[in-house]
């Protein structure tokens, strides 16, 4: 519970991603380094949309901002906590585990283990179609208008070690 705080706090994408790799070590005992993040606009699909991927080859997750940017417009108080959950949820894909419910089911346990039930990121986790009105813009289908990503720089500069 002594992080929940610590997310209140965040500054943004590198202090998220940082409490992600920690929480993720103290939990299973293992990380990843090296990654890349990035931003891209993936749309949506009514009611529907990828929040981001982990890309194996390139060892490189995208997050959808399209989401992003609709919560810090209509809801900025789920934006911190929808982004943790992401990355939290990508993350466990860039340490092996490719099974979707094995990694939502882990990416909930997690949460509610350093957070506890209540807080947002775990309810995220356990059912975020309770939060995706929030996240979408419209019912209608929106095709990504510019693909390009935009990666963060400095995001995971702690280590330059692979899965330990």
């Amino acid at each position: 519970m002594r992080f929940k705080h610590s997310l209140e706090k965040a500054q943004g994408f590198s202090d998220i991603f940082r409490m992600v790799k920690k929480i993720v070590k103290d939990y299973l005992g293992k990380d990843q380094a090296g990654l890349l993040v990035g931003l891209s606009d993936l749309g949506h699909y009514g009611h529907s949309f990828l929040g981001a991927f982990y890309s194996m080859d390139a060892n490189t997750i995208i997050i959808n901002k399209r989401p992003l940017d609709n919560l810090q417009q209509t809801n900025p108080q789920l934006h911190t906590p929808y982004l943790f959950h992401v990355l939290l949820h990508e993350y466990l894909h860039s340490l092996g585990l490719f099974d979707e419910a094995e990694v939502r089911m882990l990416s909930y346990d997690i949460s509610k283990s350093h957070f506890g039930e209540n807080h947002i990121a775990t309810q995220m986790a356990l059912n975020m179609e309770r939060f995706i009105p929030e996240l979408t813009m419209s019912s209608d289908f929106e095709a990504p208008e510019n693909m390009q990503i935009e990666f963060i720089q400095g995001i995971d500069r702690d280590n330059t070690n692979y899965i330990m």
